[in-house]
């Protein structure tokens, strides 16, 4: 009988896959930690160039994902107890349409990436491992991400609730959000948030109507349907069903709107656009993601960027080869690595500079942010002009005469904000 891949993923140990002999022996320990420089370093940003052939190497994915999760997360006598469950948040968005299934496999995390990843922390000694999504149910094995999580004994929510779940609270966790403009409470499917949990955000380096989906939107599926809706405006707002209003700021519209009109008096770009996904649809989506940054602890950030995605982020777009990881303890940092690295200018996108107004981070400037380039298990000290940018085109926030997919480039000025 002739063993398929999946055989020998079932029998073999990591080290001995093809390509993977001579792998360094990991004995575990009661506590596993993300490697100590990037503790000690939770602001910097740091990227490992991968070398895969193609987007079909499936063999050389897995290697990358299981020597990414090799070199970062190490056994440790102290850290997070391998008793932990660990919560995993890939970017699960797969389409099928009449393109090669291939051609859209950009739209999420890698499957063999997250694969090897799941490979690393296992020899670390985790075994509980809960993966959590809110959206698109009916395609998440389109790209053989359920069989992958069936394999290693990754636990799978149920996406689907009733009204009267929100107020039984079922497989449901709510978290006050400290100082919301929307939402002041945010529910999280279980066992997000749960003592004795760690999570860790595997996002996909793609375009999408808010300009890139990266870290910082790939946790929005942590958040149970409905309250997940983030970009349909006021209409998910003010608009949303009864059963979700107590959990909206009572002064939201007034604090919403005074947001959005000190921007447009500051002439920040963009806030013309006739777009579909209007400015205000982007404001009120910045704000939301601001409220849930609030609501959740990461144990670590990435952007799988082995192949990226310009487009819509769904069935419109192509992929590109790029190599490229990134990842960081800091997702804003992080994602205005990946937005700029992307062709895009992050000053020019509501979520950076809300970040900043909202005290959530300190900088929405790519070129103030500290870069290492993992080299060898190592970090080294990088400039952000020693990485090529790709073009990732994108449709947020379309101007007159613009193609509707496009560069959101045009020169910032941040001196001036800053002063």
């Amino acid at each position: 009988m002739k063993l398929t891949r999946r055989d020998l993923l079932r029998m073999a140990p990591a080290a001995a896959l093809p390509g993977m002999q001579g792998a360094p022996a990991r004995m575990p320990k009661s506590h596993f930690a993300v490697h100590p420089f990037i503790e000690a370093n939770p602001k910097a940003v740091f990227l490992k160039r991968t070398k895969v052939r193609d987007k079909k190497d499936e063999a050389g994915k897995l290697r990358e994902g299981l020597e990414f999760a090799r070199d970062v997360f190490v056994p440790a006598d102290g850290g997070v107890p391998v008793s932990h469950r660990v919560i995993l948040k890939p970017n699960f968005t797969s389409v099928r349409n009449q393109r090669p299934h291939e051609e859209n496999w950009g739209t999420g995390t890698d499957a063999q990436f997250y694969e090897g990843i799941i490979m690393g922390l296992k020899e670390v000694g985790l075994r509980k491992f809960h993966f959590v999504e809110a959206n698109n149910f009916h395609t998440w094995n389109f790209r053989g991400l359920v069989d992958i999580n069936e394999r290693h004994g990754v636990e799978m929510n149920e996406p689907e609730r009733r009204v009267r779940n929100f107020q039984e609270s079922f497989e449901m966790n709510w978290t006050k959000v400290p100082e919301p403009v929307i939402y002041s409470r945010i529910p999280h499917y279980a066992p997000v948030n749960e003592p004795d949990t760690w999570l860790l955000d595997i996002a996909k380096w793609k375009s999408h109507g808010m300009c890139m989906t990266l870290s910082v939107k790939n946790l929005q599926g942590l958040v149970v349907k409905p309250f997940v809706r983030f970009c349909p405006g006021w209409r998910m707002v003010t608009g949303a069903p009864e059963f979700m209003q107590p959990d909206i700021h009572q002064n939201v519209e007034r604090v919403v709107n005074r947001f959005f009109e000190d921007h447009v008096r500051k002439g920040y770009a963009r806030y013309d656009s006739k777009a579909d996904l209007a400015p205000i649809n982007q404001e009120i989506w910045a704000h939301k993601t601001c409220d849930h940054m609030q609501a959740v602890t990461t144990g670590l950030a990435i952007i799988e960027g082995i192949y990226g995605r310009d487009g819509d982020g769904f069935g419109v777009g192509n992929d590109h080869m790029t190599n490229l990881v990134m990842f960081s303890k800091d997702k804003f940092r992080l994602d205005m690595i990946g937005m700029y690295l992307g062709g895009h200018e992050p000053g020019n996108v509501n979520l950076f500079r809300i970040a900043k107004e909202r005290g959530l981070t300190d900088t929405f400037n790519p070129w103030e942010v500290e870069l290492y380039e993992w080299v060898d298990g190592k970090p080294v000290r990088r400039k952000l002009s020693d990485f090529e940018r790709t073009p990732l085109v994108t449709y947020y926030l379309q101007r007159d005469g613009e193609p509707l997919y496009h560069l959101v480039n045009e020169p910032f000025d941040y001196d001036k904000v800053k002063s």
